[in-house]
């Protein structure tokens, strides 16, 4: 399930596409934001598909070496460990994600036959491939390898990734994300047809007010940037530092429940990877200065100890 900090980054990307078009309407952005949210869930089963396809391309490469003019010992006799994996066996067993993966593969995969190939062969060329089949099967090293199969051959892939971002430009941020979800699943001998991306209700409220909040707050969180930051025009700070600091301030401001060093670090953090170099120590002593004066005008009403 979709973690707060992840939760987060979607609602800035939702934010910055708000901001960016100065749209007015705040109640149809909110829904588009949970779709942006939930669009998760396809990248999951695009993923699924992936390794179902790589499978298939896999037991019919085996085949044609068979039927070769001059086939070797080892094209009539391939080794079909890879094939028999303990992930395609617990995939194949799931007769309902199966129908629900036929509309992904149709959509997309079989334009994009190429990078199959490319990478199964990519696959079976490399140490990890070739270690694998012969070692004794079971069913942590069959995880296991898939797990490095994964990493090292799919999602680090460029030419994956340039057919991801041509369905969503968000999609290789949820990458690592949704294949972390995968393998714990496979470690626990599942397949997790998500119904939703959200842990529960709440996730999905602090989602929406996180987004709500900020949008309808903005113009008075300018006025609070532009005071703090010794009276720079907007325009000379990055759009992407304004959102974080922003949804920073919804938190501190507005959500009682969360304490302001956690709102704090997450913000800076997410600075680190989302916008200029510079940004880490702007957005902090930012952020450090107006919650010095928020706590001085008690602006800050959390509960329970220690949230301040």
């Amino acid at each position: 399930m979709i973690s707060r900090r992840h939760i987060r980054i979607k609602v800035m990307q939702s934010l910055y596409s708000f901001f960016s078009l100065k749209d007015t309407n705040v109640s149809n952005a909110e829904k588009k934001l949970l779709d942006h949210i939930e669009n998760i869930n396809v990248l999951h089963n695009v993923l699924i598909c992936f390794l179902i396809e790589l499978c298939k391309f896999a037991e019919n490469h085996f085949e044609d070496g068979k039927n070769k003019f001059l086939p070797s010992s080892d094209d009539l006799n391939p080794n079909t460990k890879f094939t028999e994996n303990f992930i395609f066996k617990l995939i194949r067993k799931d007769k309902k994600l199966l129908d629900k993966l036929k509309n992904v593969s149709s959509n997309w995969l079989d334009n994009d036959h190429d990078i199959i190939r490319k990478v199964f062969i990519d696959l079976i060329k490399s140490d990890l491939y070739n270690k694998y089949i012969l070692k004794e099967s079971s069913q942590e090293e069959d995880i296991r390898f898939i797990n490095q199969a994964l990493n090292n051959f799919i999602l680090n892939n460029e030419v994956l990734h340039h057919i991801l971002e041509e369905k969503s430009i968000y999609w290789i941020d949820d990458l690592p994300f949704v294949a972390t979800i995968i393998m714990g699943n496979f470690k626990l001998n599942k397949i997790h047809n998500l119904k939703t991306v959200f842990k529960n209700s709440s996730d999905k409220s602090f989602a929406v007010n996180l987004f709500s909040s900020t949008a309808e707050q903005n113009k008075n969180y300018e006025k609070i940037i532009v005071e703090k930051s010794k009276n720079w025009d907007l325009e000379r700070i990055a759009l992407m530092d304004q959102i974080l600091i922003k949804m920073a301030f919804s938190e501190i401001l507005t959500m009682e429940e969360l304490p302001v060093k956690v709102s704090l670090n997450e913000y800076i953090e997410i600075s680190k990877y989302y916008s200029t170099a510079k940004s880490k120590m702007f957005v902090n002593g930012l952020l450090d200065n107006a919650i010095k004066d928020f706590t001085e005008k008690n602006m800050i009403n959390k509960k329970g100890r220690g949230l301040q």
